[in-house]
């Protein structure tokens, strides 16, 4: 089976060492190892791809807990080959409802086969649809909005969440957060065509540039915003000359947004696309 190991915490000499020692000892064969050093914020972040037998997960698992008790990292441990339950996922809003609402709706019908563990907003616009749906909800921000980055991922720890959704979640991932949850488990939508327009304002920069036709897509989220290297799945619509921006706008917004969101959770999900030295790659089950 797959096992990805991330470790994050302040730089320091001597980290990767333990990391690649105790799996290798227990037999794993590496298939990915990535490494970055935060240099301004003195913060040391590592992703390691394994492949072992499923009867040393537990080993695996207690020797990174060892890890990081000596080292002071925060190590996570996860496996995409989940059995015997459906993936858990976490979906981070702000304002907009309609993308939550038909990740909620594919989750219910089947078309998503997944558990919607929590919803994690930084506003409280969709609460209600939280409650509509009977999922844990949680508000990590403060009054202006700004989140608490560290309480989402301790959020996501406490439900065991397998994938991160953000579905119109209007704030950027600190670099921190997108290493502990690294190796294809945060997908983003992003509101306009990647990497032509990857602004905030999408729609309005592909309007100006007279564009007849706009698009969103679902990518994997790495701690470069919107990189063009990881787009899990696009969809388009187009529009006639003189069409007005706010009416492109809705249509975006009300059709062509969920729809691509929907789309490329259930990709990853079904387990039909993986990331892969930051590339997104199809399975071959």
């Amino acid at each position: 089976m797959q096992v990805v190991i991330t470790a994050v915490g302040p730089d320091n000499r001597g980290l990767a060492d333990p990391i690649v020692h105790s799996v290798t000892a227990l037999g794993a064969n590496i298939s990915e190892i990535q490494m970055f050093d935060h240099d301004q914020e003195s913060v040391f972040s590592m992703l390691t791809r394994v492949e072992i037998d499923p009867g040393q997960r537990t080993k695996v698992e207690e020797a990174m807990a060892g890890v990081a008790e000596s080292t002071g990292l925060s190590v996570r441990t996860w496996s995409p080959d989940i059995c015997g339950r459906k993936p858990r996922v976490a979906i981070c809003v702000t304002f907009r409802p309609e993308t939550p609402r038909a990740i909620l709706e594919a989750i219910q019908d089947g078309a998503i086969k997944a558990t919607p563990s929590v919803m994690i907003g930084n506003r409280e616009k969709c609460h209600s649809l939280a409650d509509e749906f009977g999922v844990p909800w949680e508000n990590i921000a403060d009054e202006d909005g700004i989140p608490d980055d560290e309480r989402l991922i301790d959020i996501c720890d406490e439900h065991q969440v397998d994938y991160i959704v953000l579905a119109r979640y209007m704030r950027v991932l600190p670099a921190a957060s997108c290493w502990k949850y690294a190796g294809g488990r945060i997908i983003n939508l992003h509101h306009g065509l990647l990497p032509s327009f990857p602004g905030i304002r999408p729609y309005h920069e592909a309007y100006a540039s007279r564009m007849l036709t706009f698009g969103a897509t679902c990518h994997f989220i790495v701690p470069e915003l919107d990189a063009g290297n990881q787009i899990i799945y696009q969809s388009t619509f187009t529009v006639p000359p003189g069409q007005t921006v706010d009416e492109v706008v809705r249509q975006g917004q009300e059709r062509n947004e969920p729809h691509c969101l929907v789309e490329g959770v259930r990709r990853v999900v079904d387990g039909e696309v993986k990331l892969h030295f930051n590339r997104v790659v199809a399975t071959h089950r």
